[in-house]
């Protein structure tokens, strides 16, 4: 059981990282060179030219989906991952008393290892990497995701500017 919860904290992180190297490789994108793929046809050279030119709610969205997969993986992870490792360390008569905090320490550090790695360091190398062949590649999702958040993110808006 505790494989298909590795694998749904693991599938977060790559989320995750999908939004991070989406978020780096649309600010990044060379406007005349994403205007070059367009004209030769490539798919989703506009979508990135448009979404480059009115950035405020592509990058609130990102940052809606990279936040909520944050707390998720972490809360997820923690609530299920840690148990059965502070089982096994149970097991160990010295670590007996601290295998629960022993368990969730362990959870939380090798989550936010993994978090930084494959869900941010990684992927914004590829995206500074291979900038606009990224922001081709994720800007046509990109845009359906600031579509559908759009309600959430104006109200996300007006709490910020009613706050301010």
């Amino acid at each position: 059981m505790a494989g298909l919860q590795l694998i749904i904290v693991l599938l977060l992180i790559v989320v995750n990282g999908l939004l991070a190297m989406s978020e780096l490789a649309i600010v990044s994108a060379r406007t005349s060179r994403l205007e070059q793929r367009a004209a030769d046809g490539q798919r989703g050279a506009q979508a990135a030219i448009d979404l480059a030119a009115n950035p405020t709610r592509f990058l609130s969205t990102v940052q809606i989906g990279i936040t909520l997969i944050g707390i998720i993986t972490g809360a997820f992870g923690g609530a299920t991952l840690s148990g059965p490792l502070s089982n096994a360390l149970s097991t160990i008569p010295f670590l007996d008393r601290y295998s629960d905090p022993i368990g969730v320490a362990v959870v939380v550090a090798i989550i936010t290892y993994l978090s930084l790695i494959i869900g941010e360091l990684v992927p914004k190398r590829i995206a500074l990497q291979q900038t606009e062949r990224v922001a081709c590649l994720v800007a046509p999702p990109m845009t359906l995701l600031s579509r559908v958040a759009a309600p959430l993110v104006a109200f996300l808006s007006i709490s910020g500017d009613t706050v301010l």
